[in-house]
């Protein structure tokens, strides 16, 4: 059984007080989907600089927690799974370069073509940047190497570190649920039914850094691997289909809610779409965005007018508006709305207005299979994703 050395936390402890280096979608996509292989490499090495960085930062919050938090068996579990991968990281074996080598890399990194600027994401609160400091360090994600050959070394390492971290990824899958398993000891502990401010912004932190370190590992994962399809450059698509995205996130809630209230057939879900819109996005990210608030809207309409009442429920409608410099999706029913004591929590882990469900005890595989609501995760979850 894996356990935290004190020398291996004196390490976290080190590697927690570096920043992390932000990498944009707009970054990503330079590399093509098939980059070279010294591209791939001097990618493999940011990474392996850059994930323990954040796996750092995450063990020793996790370490810091308010009050009893932390020692609720589940978190402990958690802590002890990034720990576990920080060490992995760290005790990876780098490849020995040559001067020769190493003096062919940083002349082409002086050559390097700019990084694009990054459009702000306005939703989130904007930092100074230190990307010109970055860059001339050339501590960064993407650096075009590709008429540089490369050894039989540097072809293992970045075939081991893909192996690692993709094992890395397997091990982190249940974490959510897990970690919601231990909000649930959390508030039995404590006798509460809500948790507090502290609680749920650490929540907040959490899953958004969990978002990055997994979009990281699963972008040079399958630049490395595959699928290589058509408009993709890893996982994200250069020309994500947003009619297509939502209709299959329809099909999907509608699967769900037919299942669990034994329903020939669920609310009609009509789309208003204005012609095919497309824009570079991860798919994968919006359809869970679109998927859980559907699932809401779904519950709503079949709990307000009962199982009876199946062919004549009102349908559910999904607008997808695009404007100037957004794309709005709006989502109504008439399933009831919130009530007005639930608005101001309604974005809180673990509130929900559904019949709270309780964790199997294979709670922690991989292939846990989402309710159709219960847990409180799906809102805050969905507004984490941002870009």
């Amino acid at each position: 059984m894996f356990k935290i050395t004190p020398q291996l936390y004196e390490k976290i402890k080190h590697f927690a007080q570096f920043p992390q280096t932000g990498v944009s979608l707009k970054q990503m996509v330079m590399f093509g989907q098939r980059p070279a292989a010294a591209t791939f490499f001097k990618a493999s090495q940011f990474l392996h600089e850059e994930l323990p960085i954040r796996l750092a930062h995450r063990v020793k919050e996790l370490d810091e927690l308010p009050q009893s938090l932390g020692e609720m068996p589940s978190i402990l579990k958690v802590k002890d799974w990034y720990a576990q991968s920080f060490q992995e990281l760290i005790e990876l074996s780098r490849p020995e370069l040559s001067s020769e080598m190493k003096a062919t890399f940083r002349n082409a990194m002086r050559n390097s073509e700019e990084l694009p600027q990054s459009t702000p994401n306005l939703a989130i609160p904007q930092k100074s940047s230190t990307s010109r400091y970055q860059n001339m360090l050339g501590h960064r994600y993407y650096n075009n190497f590709e008429n540089i050959e490369c050894t039989p070394s540097i072809v293992a390492y970045a075939d081991a570190f893909v192996r690692t971290i993709e094992g890395i990824k397997r091990r982190h899958d249940p974490v959510v649920t897990t970690m919601a398993q231990g909000i649930m000891e959390y508030k039995q502990h404590r006798k509460a039914n809500m948790i507090d401010s502290d609680v749920q912004q650490f929540l907040d932190r959490f899953y958004m850094s969990r978002i990055g370190i997994r979009m990281l590992i699963g972008q040079h994962s399958a630049l490395y691997r595959g699928p290589f399809m058509r408009n993709y450059v890893g996982v994200i698509c250069t020309r994500t289909n947003i009619r297509e995205i939502a209709q299959d996130a329809v099909e999907n809630a509608r699967f769900i809610c037919e299942d669990h209230y034994d329903l020939f057939k669920a609310p009609e879900v009509q789309m208003f779409c204005p012609g095919d819109i497309e824009f570079m996005y991860v798919p994968s990210h919006l359809n869970h965005m679109v998927f859980e608030l559907l699932k809401n809207s779904l519950r709503a309409v079949v709990e307000r007018f009962g199982s009876d009442y199946e062919d004549e429920y009102p349908p559910i409608k999904l607008i997808i508006a695009h404007g100037k410099e957004d794309i709005t999706i709006k989502i109504s029913d008439e399933g009831g709305g919130l009530p007005r004591s639930g608005i101001p929590v309604v974005w809180t882990y673990m509130y929900t207005t559904a019949k709270a469900q309780e964790l199997e005890p294979e709670f922690n595989k991989s292939e846990f299979k989402a309710p159709m609501a219960g847990f409180g995760y799906g809102l805050p979850i969905s507004r984490l994703v941002k870009y």
